[in-house]
């Protein structure tokens, strides 16, 4: 027998002197054939160094990879830092784990999503990629689409109501007209400064769940009447100490100070809170903070953060059943309110 060369399925079936179909079944139709046939032609297989017919070419001739993308809405090595989005991917990996289909990481910062399209089932997206490009690249895929955080119309969606989710802490947290509110929020512009908001970009509301929280919100804040000052909105760009700490510093020492902090994502309101305290002010006493997502890290505050808590784990579970059973739902799973002591 040839060692060392590179077998084909058709070279191997020759060498050994037995059909293709021989080959192939006893790789993948082991029931074609008795045990003792299979096993000598696995064990003549494996001296030559041949492993099996190319899962390559298979798949491309029946369309089927057994590999999901999961789009994410930036950088995979920050992904898979914030613990928000951690859990998400925790749990379509799980669901998809069980169904025997491979997961693969794909940055919401690449070009296109035509890199991978060709060798894998489908997508699922987690909230709007910083490239806002792959938006329409995804509305347009014939491949099987699924998205989470945000909707485009491809009839299959997982998320919370973002808008009521912000309404209802707003609520909670403002108790006078004479509050004076500011707000820390997560990715508002296409920027990567820390910098206040004066005007949003025209777009999508529905594709943002920035947009949602800050119309929730705003919602709460008009229904209070109580003011918000034009310069009381800051965007920032990553939910990470430093960049929420500058916006953190230049809302407390604004004039007159804010003494209610609407922050879009826990990191961002335990940041104000260790500010505010390492300030000598006390929370809620002084100011008031509220937060959205509940993580773990929130539960271990001093105080404890009042915050939004939504179930990322549970949430990445139902995208990925969403994307097996090929399903056309837009679900929203539910949310409630933690009520820690920063409110």
């Amino acid at each position: 027998m040839t060692v060392n060369k590179v077998w084909t399925l058709k070279s191997i079936a020759k060498e050994l002197g037995v059909s293709n179909a021989t080959v192939s079944n006893a790789f993948n139709r082991p029931d074609q054939l008795s045990k003792k046939r299979r096993d000598d032609i696995l064990e003549s297989c494996k001296k030559m160094g041949y492993s099996g017919p190319n899962k390559a070419a298979q798949s491309l001739r029946n369309g089927r990879f057994n590999i999901v993308a999961l789009v994410l809405p930036d950088s995979v090595e920050y992904m898979i830092t914030d613990p928000v989005a951690s859990n998400f991917v925790k749990g379509v990996s799980a669901v998809l784990e069980n169904s025997k289909v491979n997961l693969l990481l794909f940055s919401g910062t690449s070009d296109s999503i035509n890199a991978v399209s060709d060798f894998v089932d489908g997508f699922i997206c987690y909230g709007s990629p910083r490239n806002t490009e792959l938006i329409d690249q995804l509305r347009t895929t014939t491949k099987k689409v699924v998205t989470a955080d945000f909707d485009i119309d491809r009839k299959a969606s997982i998320g919370i109501d973002n808008e009521q989710a912000a309404y209802e802490i707003a609520k909670l947290a403002i108790n006078s007209k004479d509050d004076d509110i500011a707000i820390l929020g997560l990715r508002l512009l296409d920027s990567n400064l820390t910098c206040r908001v004066y005007d949003l970009p025209s777009s999508d509301f529905t594709c943002s769940i920035s947009h949602q929280r800050l119309k929730g919100y705003r919602r709460a804040i008009k229904e209070l009447d109580v003011n918000l000052r034009d310069d009381r909105v800051w965007n920032i760009p990553a939910s990470k100490h430093n960049s929420a700490l500058i916006a953190v510093r230049e809302a407390l020492t604004s004039s007159p100070r804010p003494n209610v902090l609407l922050c879009m994502s826990d990191l961002i309101a335990l940041t104000a809170i260790k500010e505010i305290n390492s300030m000598g002010l006390k929370v809620p006493e002084d100011i008031r903070v509220v937060g959205f997502d509940g993580i773990d890290e929130a539960l271990h505050s001093s105080p404890v953060l009042t915050t939004v808590h939504q179930n990322s784990e549970k949430k990445g579970n139902k995208a990925a059943e969403l994307f097996i059973d090929r399903a056309t739902d837009s679900v929203l799973i539910p949310f409630h309110i933690e009520h820690g002591g920063s409110c």
